[in-house]
């Protein structure tokens, strides 16, 4: 490669962006052009086909809502018994909630095929009676929901994550604080840098051990929504959502880089 094009913005991720350029440690590095954030849906929600999610949203009050969501391939879905911990976290908690739910993987001594876009059955896969308590406080949606959209809504509070770097971009140029709940792949590595080095986010423990108990999420909603740790939170990702919108403004980081991207000569590349 002649160069790398990085969804990511200098001020984010300095040290790796440093290093990376560095050529003691990187001697056979292309040019790295960090040209983010690049989010998908950054307009405005049309009231033509508007989501019934965000029109739910519309009647809460501002940073009440903790918002689920783990990702649009259902790749990594949640167990049975992990979906009714969380119900039983959300309730107890006593905050308001957003959560996108989709069915479980069949148990691992089946041969039944999974299909993630298969109509989960709430009434089946969740606390008896849940539903029906936690109306009007809280929206359980099937399969999806236009997750930039919402993590921009004045409503929404707290964003419990997977950690995948479209969701975490998303999440910081909304300026909403995140529980971290890493699933599979990259999310590990994305999650100790959210938590350590951004300080946007706090680890949800229980995924180490195969599940999250309905007190840790009950725990870790009050610690975001009430506590003063949830209030740091909100103001380090804050600064970070004002510097990921100053990077594409004139004169800004990403903006320039984009633009030497355009102007360094490249190779010309004749196929036989």
């Amino acid at each position: 490669a002649h160069g790398i094009l990085a969804n990511t913005f200098g001020s984010l991720e300095p040290r790796a962006v440093g290093a990376l350029g560095d050529p003691r440690f990187s001697p056979k590095m292309p040019p790295l052009y960090c040209v983010g954030p690049l989010v998908a849906g950054s307009g405005e929600a049309k009231e033509e086909g508007k989501h019934e999610c965000l029109t739910w949203l519309d009647e809460q009050p501002e940073r009440s809502v903790v918002f689920l969501c783990f990702g649009g391939t259902g790749y990594g879905s949640h167990s049975a018994e992990q979906l009714k911990e969380m119900a039983i976290g959300l309730e107890k908690s006593g905050h308001r909630f957003l959560w996108v739910v989709r069915a479980p993987p069949p148990d691992d001594d089946t041969d039944q095929p999974f299909d993630p876009t298969a109509d989960p059955d709430l009434d089946a896969l969740l606390p008896e009676g849940f539903l029906g308590r936690t109306r009007g406080r809280g929206l359980v949606v099937k399969l999806w929901a236009p997750q930039a959209e919402v993590l921009r809504h004045a409503a929404t509070g707290a964003f419990v994550t997977h950690c995948g770097w479209n969701s975490v971009l998303e999440g910081i140029t909304a300026g909403v604080p995140m529980l971290c709940w890493p699933l599979y792949a990259e999310q590990k590595m994305n999650k100790t840098f959210m938590v350590e080095e951004y300080g946007v986010g706090v680890e949800v423990l229980g995924w180490q051990q195969g599940v999250v108990k309905a007190g840790e999420l009950e725990a870790k909603v009050r610690l975001v929504m009430e506590g003063e740790e949830g209030e740091r939170l909100r103001a380090r990702v804050a600064e970070h959502r004002e510097a990921a919108a100053l990077a594409w403004k004139d004169g800004g980081s990403s903006r320039a880089a984009f633009g030497q991207f355009l102007s360094d000569p490249w190779p010309c590349l004749v196929y036989p």
